[in-house]
This record gives C-alpha cells, sequence and structure tokens, in this order.
C-alpha cells in the first residue's frame, strides 16, 4: 500500500476524515501510527549474543522526524503533505518531547541507541518509564520554577508488551510492567528496542510544583528522574528507583537468555551489560542473586557476570560517583547486602588497599568499585578523560586491572544532529561531496577541498545565517525575547552545574556591559545565548541562573548597552531547543574547569553546525583542538595537570580565589553582583551568596581562567568579522566532525567490548 493510501486509511479509520481535512494534531497522531506500523515490519532477528545497555537517562527527543528519517520516508512524507497544503514541520510540533532523560548522559544514551541500530547489532536500552521527567522549567521572579514535565498521551511511542516482573523489596513487592519504544535502524531493515518499566498505578502529578511524597514507593517510583535526594527520604527513592530498573531489567535479560535456547550458565557468552554511569550498578548484585535462584553456585554466578558486565565512567566528580550506605540497600533490598559483603570480601583478596574497597569503613557501598571488580571492561569517554581515570582517580584499580581500561571518545548521531536538524546545511553538504558521508562520515573531510571556494563559503555563511533568522523567530514567539540576528550568537548549551562554568561566562557579559557604559563599544554586537537547567536543590547552580535572569532583564532594559549587548536564557531547554538553537551558533561555548568536562557532546553537535569551539583544553575538547588546529579553535585556560595539582598542593601552591579576585579588573567584576543596578532587578540574599561563593570559594576556579577567557572571546568577536576567514573555520570544522559520530563511537565498542554478531 502507498503511503497516501495508508495514512488515508489511518485518519479515515481515527478521525473519519482525509488527511486534507484533518489539523495538525490529527496528522500526527496519523504520522506515529504510520511509523509504528512500519516498525512493527522490521523485527529483531535473533541473535547468538545481544547487548542491553542500562541507563537511568534516554533524553530521546522527539522521534517523528528521526523515525521518518530512519524509515527512509522523510522526503515523501514531506511532499505528500505539502501537496496537500500541509507543513511537516508545523505537525511535528505537535508531539511531545519524551521526558526521559536530562543532559548529555541522557542525550548519549539515545545516540548510541540510534547508532547501535544503524549498524545492525542487536542491543536494546533498558530504563525506566519517567511520568514528569526532571521537572518543566519556567522563569519567574529572574528564578528558576520547577514543574511537573508530562508527556504520556493516549497516542504516544510506548507500545505495551504484555510483560510484567515482580520485583521484591524488603517488606514488599512491586509489579514492573515493561513498554517499550522502537528504535528503527537507518540503514537495513530491522528495530531494536528501548524497554521502559513501569509501575502498575503511577501517581499523579503534584498539585503544585515537584513536591510529592517520596515515601509513596509504590507509585512514585517512576514519577520523576533524579528526585531531590536533599533528605533522607529522597536518597532512598533513587535507591528503589535503581533497584527497580535492574531487578526488572535482570529478569528480562533471564528470560530472553531462555527463549533464546541458552541456559543460565551461559549468560557471558549470549549476553553483554553495558552499565552506563553507576546509577545502575546494582545490575550485578543482582544477576547474581537470579542465577543462585536458578541453580548456579556463588562461584559460577560471580564468574558468569564479571564476563557479562561491562562500565562506563562519566566523571571524575567525587559527587557523581555514587555512594549508597549498605543501610539503604538492606531496607531496599535485603536480599543483595549478603551478595555485596560476599564481593567486597573478595575484592579485599585482591587488594589489601582499602581505596579499592566496595565497603568502606563508613558503612558505604562504592558503586563504581564494584562495577570496576566485577565488570571485565572500563572505558573512559574521551582521551584526556580515560588518561585522568589511570592515572589519577582510578590509579589503584588502574594497578589492578589494566587490561580492564580503554578508551571511547564518545559521539553524536550526525542523522539528528545535522541531517535532520539542520537540512539547508545537508544539502550544501550533499551538493559538494555527495551524500556518502551519512554512513561514511569520514568523507566530510572532502569538504577541505573548498576551503578556497568563494562560493561554497559564501554559501556556508548563508545557511547559517538563516538559522539565526529562524532561530531568532522561534523564541521570539516562545518567549518575547527578540533578539538581532547580525549579531555573533555566542552559545553555551549544557547543565548548569559549577564546574561547567556558566558564572564565568555571566562575569564576562559583565566585564562587557561595563565597557559599553564607559562607553567602549565591542566589534561587532555579541548576543551570549543560555540553556540550562539546574537541578532542584542545587542551590548554587539557581543562584547562577538568577544571575544570568537578572543580567538579561538588566540589558533588555537599557538602552546604551542593549544593541550591543543581548543574554538570553532559554526556558525550559531541551532537545527541540538544542534542535534549533545549534544551527544558529556562531561560537560553542566549551568553558569547563580543565579535567572535569569527561568529554563532552554538545561540542560535536555544534561543530558539526558550524560553530566554532572556544573553550578549555578538557575532555573532547583536546581532540577537537588537535582535528581542526589551532587555527580553527579558540583555547584557554589552566591545562588539566596543573588543575590537578592546584587540588592537591598543601601551603601556598593550593588555589585560593582571593588571591585571584585582588586584581583590579576581577573585583570589579565579581562585586558587580551586589551593585545597585543587579540588585534592582535581583534577589539581594542570592546575588550576595554567590557573590560569597566566588570570591570566598571558586570551588571549579573561574577566577583562575577569567581574564584570558576575557581576552580570548573578544579576540573570537574581532575574527568573526573577517566572514570569509571565520567561514573557512566553520568549514573546516564540520569536515572534521565525522570523527565524533557515534557510529564510529559504537563500531569501537563492538569490537573492543561487546563483540556482538
Amino acid at each position: 500500500m502507498e503511503l497516501r493510501e495508508l495514512l488515508a486509511q489511518i485518519t479515515e479509520e481515527r478521525f473519519h476524515l482525509t488527511p486534507e481535512k484533518c489539523g495538525n494534531r490529527q496528522l500526527y497522531t496519523a504520522l506515529l501510527a504510520l511509523t509504528q506500523h512500519l516498525t512493527e515490519k522490521r523485527p529483531a532477528p535473533a541473535v547468538a549474543r545481544k547487548l542491553y545497555y542500562f541507563s537511568a537517562e534516554f533524553l530521546m527527543g522527539k522521534l517523528l522526524d528521526n523515525n521518518l528519517l530512519a524509515l527512509g520516508i522523510h522526503g515523501q512524507v514531506k511532499e505528500l503533505l505539502a501537496k496537500m497544503g500541509k507543513d511537516l514541520s508545523e505537525v511535528e510540533d505537535a508531539e511531545p518531547e519524551p521526558s526521559l532523560g536530562n543532559g548529555g548522559l541522557g542525550r548519549l544514551a539515545a545516540c548510541f541507541l540510534d547508532s547501535i541500530a544503524a549498524l545492525g547489532l542487536q542491543g536494546d536500552g533498558v530504563g525506566l518509564n519517567y511520568h514528569y521527567g526532571l521537572f518543566h522549567q519556567k522563569f519567574e521572579g529572574n528564578k528558576q520554577v520547577e514543574t511537573p514535565d508530562p508527556w504520556m498521551e493516549d497516542d504516544s511511542w510506548l507500545i505495551p508488551t504484555g510483560t510484567v516482573f515482580t520485583v521484591p523489596f524488603g517488606g514488599f513487592e512491586l509489579k514492573a510492567v515493561l513498554r517499550d519504544i522502537a528504535i528503527p535502524s537507518a540503514y537495513c531493515d530491522r528495530a531494536n528496542r528501548l524497554h521502559l518499566f513501569d509501575v502498575e498505578e503511577p501517581a499523579q502529578p503534584p498539585e503544585s510544583g515537584i513536591d510529592f511524597d517520596k515515601t509513596d514507593i509504590a507509585h512514585q517510583i517512576t514519577s520523576f528522574l533524579y528526585p531531590d535526594d536533599s533528605d533522607e527520604e529522597g536518597r532512598l527513592l533513587r535507591v528503589y528507583q535503581q533497584y527497580f530498573m535492574v531487578s526488572a531489567g535482570a529478569q528480562l535479560i533471564l528470560k530472553e537468555l531462555e527463549e533464546r535456547g541458552f541456559a543460565p550458565d551461559e549468560l557471558a557468552g549470549h549476553a553483554v551489560v553495558q552499565i552506563n554511569d553507576t546509577h545502575p550498578s546494582m545490575v550485578i548484585p543482582e544477576l547474581i542473586r537470579l542465577l543462585m535462584e536458578k541453580g548456579l553456585s556463588m562461584d559460577e554466578a560471580i564468574g558468569q557476570v564479571e564476563r557479562t558486565c561491562a562500565y562506563t565512567n562519566h566523571t571524575i566528580l567525587a559527587e557523581a560517583l555514587e555512594k549508597w550506605p549498605l543501610a539503604f540497600i538492606e531496607k531496599v533490598a535485603p536480599q543483595l547486602t549478603p551478595i555485596i559483603k560476599e564481593l567486597d570480601k573478595r575484592a579485599r583478596k585482591v587488594s589489601g588497599n582499602p581505596a579499592v574497597a566496595i565497603l568502606d569503613e563508613d558503612g558505604l557501598v562504592h558503586m563504581a568499585h564494584m562495577d570496576i571488580h566485577y565488570g571485565y571492561s572500563v572505558n573512559g569517554v574521551a582521551a584526556l578523560h580515560t588518561e585522568i581515570l589511570k592515572k589519577a582517580e582510578l590509579k589503584a584499580f588502574y594497578a589492578l586491572y589494566p587490561e580492564k581500561f580503554n578508551n571511547k571518545t564518545n559521539g553524536v548521531t550526525l542523522r539528528r544532529w545535522l541531517e535532520a536538524c539542520n537540512p539547508e546545511l545537508t544539502a550544501l553538504i550533499d551538493g559538494c561531496i555527495g551524500a556518502d558521508w551519512r554512513q561514511q562520515p569520514e568523507k566530510l573531510e572532502g569538504l577541505l577541498a573548498y576551503g578556497n571556494d568563494g562560493q561554497v563559503l559564501g554559501r556556508l555563511l548563508a545557511v547559517k545565517q538563516a538559522a539565526k533568522v529562524r532561530f531568532c523567530g522561534q523564541l521570539e514567539a516562545a518567549q518575547g525575547i527578540a533578539l538581532d540576528p547580525q549579531s555573533v550568537f555566542d552559545v553555551q548549551i549544557k547543565r548548569l552545574h559549577e564546574y561547567k562554568r556558566q558564572q564565568m561566562n555571566a562575569l564576562y557579559v559583565i566585564d562587557k556591559y561595563l565597557e559599553i557604559k564607559a562607553g567602549q563599544t565591542p566589534e561587532r554586537p555579541v548576543t551570549v545565548i543560555f540553556g540550562a537547567k539546574a537541578a532542584p536543590a542545587y542551590v548554587m547552580a539557581k543562584h547562577i541562573i538568577h544571575l544570568i535572569l537578572c543580567l538579561q532583564r538588566l540589558i533588555e532594559n537599557d538602552p546604551q548597552v542593549r544593541p550591543w549587548l543581548r543574554v538570553a536564557m532559554v526556558e525550559n531547554y531541551n532537545v527541540t531547543w538544542a534542535e534549533r538553537l545549534i544551527p544558529a551558533a556562531d561560537i560553542s561555548e566549551q568553558i569547563s574547569l580543565a579535567s572535569k568536562e569527561a568529554s563532552g557532546t554538545g561540542n560535536m553537535k555544534l561543530m558539526a553546525n558550524g560553530a566554532v569551539t572556544l573553550g578549555t583544553l578538557d575532555g573532547a575538547n583536546v581532540e577537537i583542538a588537535e582535528l581542526v588546529g589551532p587555527e580553527n579553535i579558540f583555547t584557554f585556560g589552566a591545562h588539566s595537570d596543573r588543575v590537578i595539582r592546584l587540588y592537591d598542593a598543601k601551603g601556598g601552591e593550593r588555589y585560593r580565589a582571593l588571591d585571584y579576585y585582588h586584581t583590579p579588573k576581577v573585583e570589579r567584576l565579581v562585586d558587580f553582583l551586589l551593585s545597585p543596578e543587579l540588585l534592582a532587578v535581583g534577589d539581594p540574599l542570592a546575588l550576595a551568596a554567590l557573590w560569597r561563593d566566588i570570591k570566598g570559594k571558586d570551588w571549579f576556579m573561574a577566577l583562575l581562567d577569567l581574564e584570558e577567557y576575557i581576552a580570548v572571546k573578544d579576540q573570537a568577536v574581532r575574527q568573526y568579522a573577517g566572514r570569509e576567514a571565520w567561514a573557512r573555520k566553520m568549514l573546516v570544522n564540520i569536515a572534521k566532525a565525522g570523527y565524533f559520530s557515534s557510529d564510529r563511537t559504537i563500531r569501537q565498542y563492538n569490537e573492543d567490548i561487546w563483540h556482538l554478531s
């Protein structure tokens, strides 16, 4: 049946209308049904070895556009709708975005699922079906306000499976109901799945804000991603969530193993479990428990699991390497505590060093330690990150297990982050080098041949300008902020965390504001654009958002400054806004303190769309700099080895914020937080708390790099004026972005870790 007939059949059955008579919402629902129908014809073939990718987050983004591309019918559907007088992009606006993730961790997992399917590998995601996401962000009174972010509707990408598992908690049980989201392959006739577990009777959204009864485990366990853990109830709920996910997921693995005709003692030969960060770490003792229930001895069960599980480390930040009190696990899943104690006992026989113990003297279970001892692979996610793990943060483990450690530099799917979100740039690339780069992204390097082609460079600038104009219209419609598309778009979009140093960018804005007030106008108008959410309990991060919003308001109301400097913060920044903003960015802000950002993936998406990186030599920025060359990136800041020394040094060498604050320029910028101008629009208590923290603590050393950062950004703005030279930088960045395809990353995972057929 042709697409038009199939679409007409669906709209008739559902709405008793022809497609031409349907509204955008009805057409979205019909296209959802159409793509699911076509995907159902792409079953996952039986294979000898299968991957299960466990992650607390899967930040999928809207799925219609991506799935139409994967099914190879995007162009046909767009043309079909156009003949009806309909616009596919307007139809897609009716789709809610799944609230299943927050930042880079979840978006990486989504890119990986896309690439696993595209490469024809058998691998499914395993996670939780959060009903209200992290939260929906609103700005009120120049502050972040959190509300629920419901996304599930009667017509949904979620597919009921009829599969239910019983998860045993201390003193009660819960049923884990399995729903799937299909992941069609872009290049072969198959589809994988994202498995999402939910409770039978989920709670209704809170009446106001995101406060809810965190003790109502039976109904709230899948309500929110990362519930507030500032109290014991919240921390316990996180442990309940994690065990619910891994127990149901482990049961699914063993069920499918049996259905494929393999015995429990063959697990390691036919299944791989990739543990994405420490949230799913309890899958290790849970699989051991379940295998013992099926008749394996403790030794046999441990042997199977340690040859099945692999661990990806995403951070060196101590707070992100989870450590749960054993008493929590005793309450949540008492059946695991004897297994964890046994695993710790065996680990202590391998090494008497207490730094590598699973269970420490304070009764804390170190989840990453368990992953490393009882997994067969440990990988970092950028070359620098992996070296820091081996030489510093996990040095003792590397000495024990050097053969386990390996690097897998992150990547992003260019199908979504170039082809789908920037069709104009895609058409320009296709016109220059053909379409093969989609499956062979290294062929993007063919663009380098056009480095002196004025016509191509001019078209590249025109594509960027059109994206900026388009984004301006979208932002004005959503938030009433009218930006100047002729200005330099300086973009920092990532989770709000002090180590990512949005506060340093805000101090740059203050510097420019004060210069303009003093009569010194910049080379060109600059628009500094932020997109970020702060975790609800992360007070200092919320203070930084408050500062940014106060600066936005201050500048909007100043006719002297506004023509030259603007600040815009995107409300409720998510994948949809990323797809709008990334094609429009001129400068990609990647300014984390060196040694703290494991990799970054926004840096890769931005470079693929022609933004030029302004960044520290941190995470994957190091590899970007090596690929594009020093003339096509703007780098600054202390190197990672110096930063590590400053944290560890004693006496006079140790970093002291006051030493950097007490310079004329820095002191003036920091003290502006308490200026009459800002206090007139801001909360004095919040601004004062941030001022005290920056001048007195500054744990992530924004003041260390501030003056060099301002100087290098000013240099970038000056160079932007040389349009052809800037276009050449853009071209080189796009040409070198092929290395950061998640297809390359997944090939390396498979070749070195998974060994899927």
